[in-house]
């Protein structure tokens, strides 16, 4: 684990998606409510450039070995003429972006177009390391690599993470990708968290994917993970829904981040790992606030007590109450995106409340 991973305990940040248009109002909720954890706002209702897809594969777009345009599903031109002059072109720049010293010029391909990350842009121009309550860490997020290749196609048309070479095309994007967000946010002088954003998590062990490997799907989340942490940030891993956490677990990641609203169940069959992971000195990210119809019945109480519930039900489990109690990061349950601004900002509002009853 880094030192002073102890920055991560007791604070709160948010997951990502935002439903504002206006990267403006987005942030003034942000700085109000999340003034030691803010997150740079992604805001898909400025249109699909956006999207949790489209947001990182520009890079691949630009070297024309994908399209996103044509059809629903965006797809890799990898049965057409060219192709391996234009991977060997993208094997150059990654090896490129990995000399030292030289960086910062090569990673400029993975940088976001400002059409494509409204809110982190905006984000960039704050003087977040010069506000009287200085943050504790910046956040940012980057698209998983699982839940990207199984949305995006071979040019056969199956799922490019089944394929060997195209997934790893696909992670060393989404690394690179990371590592421009940790130099950009560095600039302030201050910690950096990085999620990965892995939704789709849940598919491994379900029928409809029952070809998908564990160590395939281990693999290139730990190469994002590295990539991070290579660049001296906090690594950490979203999932709302209920999955395999074992997988997790058992990578170097300093946050396992879970819908601990709707989801806990989930965990209690991981007690053993989970116990492991906190012996290590691991933060685990409570995503107590939920992120549908339900947050209009509930209050920072009322999730207090759900939050004691929880830990008690663990601890029952095998895992050391008194990490539970000290190794924890407040989240909602997932990103906002899909709410109106009225609920996203409830959301936001109960997660600062849930923080300060909680310290």
């Amino acid at each position: 684990m880094l030192e002073n991973i102890n920055v991560l305990y007791g604070s709160a940040t948010g997951i990502g998606s935002m439903p504002h248009e206006n990267p403006v109002y987005a942030l003034e909720l942000i700085r109000e409510t999340l003034p030691f954890g803010p997150h740079w706002p992604q805001l898909p209702g400025r249109g699909k450039t956006e999207s949790f897809l489209r947001q990182y594969l520009n890079p691949l777009v630009k070297l024309g070995m994908m399209d996103l345009e044509k059809g629903e599903t965006p797809f890799f031109y990898d049965r057409e003429g060219g192709w391996l002059e234009k991977e060997e072109k993208f094997y150059e720049l990654y090896l490129g972006c990995r000399e030292e010293g030289n960086k910062e010029t090569d990673l400029s391909l993975f940088a976001f177009p400002r059409e494509a990350a409204a809110g982190f842009y905006k984000f960039l121009d704050e003087n977040w390391e010069s506000l009287s309550s200085k943050p504790h860490f910046l956040k940012g997020q980057v698209s998983g690599p699982l839940s990207i290749g199984l949305q995006v196609n071979a040019g056969d048309g199956i799922a490019a993470f089944y394929r060997d070479d195209l997934r790893d095309i696909i992670n060393k994007t989404l690394a690179l990708t990371a590592r421009f967000q940790v130099q950009a946010l560095k600039k302030f002088s201050l910690p950096v968290v990085i999620f990965i954003d892995e939704p789709l998590l849940l598919s491994y062990g379900q029928s409809p994917y029952i070809s998908l490997s564990r160590e395939h799907i281990s693999q290139s989340l730990e190469e994002v993970i590295l990539a991070i942490r290579e660049e001296g940030a906090y690594a950490g891993v979203h999932c709302c829904s209920g999955v395999d956490w074992s997988i997790l677990f058992r990578l170097p990641l300093h946050i396992v981040n879970f819908d601990a609203y709707d989801y806990l169940d989930s965990m209690l069959v991981y007690s053993e790992e989970m116990d492991g992971f906190l012996k290590k000195g691991g933060c685990l990210g409570w995503g107590l606030v939920p992120t549908s119809e339900a947050i209009e019945k509930e209050d920072a109480v009322s999730l207090r007590e759900k939050f004691y519930d929880g830990i008690a039900r663990l601890s029952r489990r095998g895992v050391n109450p008194e990490l539970l109690a000290r190794q924890y990061l407040l989240t909602p349950s997932c990103g906002t995106g899909t709410l109106t601004v009225a609920q996203s900002e409830k959301v936001y509002h109960t997660t600062a409340q849930l923080q300060k009853l909680l310290v």
